[in-house]
């Protein structure tokens, strides 16, 4: 082989991975529009991410319903979520159900 056929096989490598990350993201940029942060109605250990004091990333909400945490749930459905105890989910983070 030549060099410049190994630099051609890797300028096309390399255009082939720009090109499916670019769908990736695309993908995932459109999911995330259809979603949106819904505090207080992830079980313990099922929140999406960092929330507040308690927890550092996904999955390290101590409670069930931890205000503090939220998770990813359809766009327009979180503040109308029923849940146990006559708790409802929040657009914005909730000082109930904290651990101790």
């Amino acid at each position: 082989m030549t060099t410049k056929t190994i630099l051609s096989a890797a300028y096309i490598a390399g255009s082939v991975a720009a090109a499916l990350s670019a769908g990736t993201l695309a993908t995932g940029t459109a999911q995330a529009q259809s979603k949106e942060k819904c505090y207080g109605v992830a079980m313990a250990g099922k929140n999406d991410c960092a929330a507040g004091p308690g927890t550092t990333c996904a999955g390290t909400s101590k409670v069930d319903y931890q205000g503090n945490s939220w998770k990813y749930v359809e766009a327009g459905t979180c503040a109308k979520m029923e849940l146990p105890g006559n708790r409802m989910g929040s657009l914005e983070p909730l000082e109930r159900d904290m651990p101790s």
